[in-house]
């Protein structure tokens, strides 16, 4: 079941020729945002926590409708809360010339990435996934991670160097002392980050195939990686983390307060 915010009309953009010259890869973004988010405390699902005032699902779909190599952007909701989200969209101000498509979610983020896919008109080559909770991504790596793909690439995914050593340990009960079993090189390491860009053909392969299989991955990217096809990484951006816990809430808050002082955001 899907509702239109701002509908594709027949699979093609309004502004197909904004979005590149001719001949260009067509991009679309699916922001899965059906989740709880438990760890921010009781009330609202995570990605209609306020932020500076507005959902931060808002902050999300402007930070990928700000990219001019999106046409489309598809928001999977919570099953019980896809007119509140299309009300939402409704509401805000966002850029003519990209649409917007809400439909309902799933019971996991796996199933609500496939059921945006699913959606998804003829005419995409592209397709980005977003985290709804990274609200504060700049257009500058949304654009990077697309024109990674426009190369060639065929998964391609934002990441920062880890600032802190990793430990490899074994698990025990919460609470309880944990053994040390490795210590990874950190240099080696990176902390992902989205949005992830894929080639659509080979992001609908992966949720054909790892997903019905039952091994599942974290990511997207991690499912591709399952199909033996190459993953690479471009840059992240530091104000690209992911609000998870209140004090995220606050380092958001910051970051909004900077950005209207400095580029009047």
């Amino acid at each position: 079941m899907s509702d239109v915010s701002r509908p594709p009309s027949g699979g093609e953009s309004r502004t197909a020729g904004q979005s590149g010259s001719a001949g260009q890869s067509r991009t679309a973004a699916v922001i899965p945002a059906a989740g709880r988010g438990v760890r921010l405390g009781p009330g609202a699902p995570k990605a209609l926590r306020p932020l500076n005032g507005t959902p931060m699902l808002i902050h999300a779909v402007r930070a990928m409708a700000a990219s001019r190599a999106v046409s489309l952007v598809v928001v999977v909701a919570p099953p019980d809360g896809a007119a509140e989200v299309k009300s939402l969209l409704a509401s805000h101000a966002l850029p003519e010339r990209t649409d917007f498509l809400v439909i309902t979610g799933g019971d996991t983020r796996q199933e609500s990435v496939k059921l945006g896919l699913d959606a998804l008109p003829p005419g995409i080559d592209i397709v980005l996934v977003h985290d709804a909770a990274r609200p504060l991504v700049p257009v500058d790596t949304v654009d990077a991670v697309i024109e990674a793909v426009r190369a060639g690439d065929p998964a391609v995914v934002p990441a920062l160097p880890l600032a802190d050593t990793v430990k490899q340990v074994e698990p025990r009960e919460k609470g309880e002392p944990e053994p040390v079993v490795a210590t990874p090189e950190r240099a080696r390491l990176r902390a992902v980050q989205t949005p992830q860009g894929f080639d659509r053909a080979t992001l609908v392969r992966a949720h054909e195939t790892v997903a019905l299989s039952g091994e599942g991955a974290t990511d997207d990217a991690g499912m591709v990686e399952q199909l033996g096809v190459p993953v690479v990484v471009v840059p992240g951006h530091e104000e690209a983390f992911k609000v998870t816990r209140p004090l995220d809430l606050v380092l958001a808050e910051a970051v909004l307060a900077r950005r209207r002082a400095n580029d009047g955001f």
